[in-house]
């Protein structure tokens, strides 16, 4: 069985649960956030991460005319973003996880487990996948924890 064949269903299962999360999110709770990040700006950041994993480790160039808005933290610009359109935050999530899944299809079976140089150190295309489920699933705590903890710290 390829590489691809053994991480694609895991992938998607994944990805499947953080999407219905993400769908399922009221529009007014983007804002919501302990510290810098808002739920928005986690699910902006989380699109981003995918695209530039799609490059870095799988050679796929990014799409022309998409701004990297979250690479340097929420604090890094200097200026609070805010990503607060849900159905403009969707659509980036699936955008981003199909172009993922369409550079993980087409790197050869050989280039898997080969390191790549990238911004945050030598990897292979099969610990950023991996990577990139941990990455993810630490977003999707942090939004439950934000949901639950943040109206209340606003009571306050």
């Amino acid at each position: 069985m390829s590489t691809v064949a053994t991480v694609l269903p895991v992938w998607e299962a994944i990805q499947s649960r953080f999407h219905k999360m993400v769908k399922g999110l009221p529009e007014e709770d983007l804002g919501l956030a302990i510290g810098p990040a808002s739920i928005g700006y986690m699910l902006r950041h989380n699109a981003e991460v995918e695209y530039m994993f799609a490059e870095w480790f799988f050679g796929q160039k990014m799409p022309e005319g998409l701004e990297i808005a979250t690479s340097r933290g929420p604090r890094g610009s200097g200026e609070k973003q805010t990503f607060a359109n849900l159905s403009e935050l969707v659509a980036l999530l699936e955008a981003s996880n199909a172009f993922l899944i369409q550079a993980m299809k087409e790197l050869p079976e050989e280039k898997w487990q080969e390191p790549v140089e990238s911004p945050m150190g030598p990897s292979t295309p099969i610990e950023a996948i991996g990577r990139l489920m941990y990455h993810t699933g630490i977003h999707a705590g942090q939004i439950s924890l934000i949901q639950k903890n943040a109206p209340a710290l606003k009571a306050q």
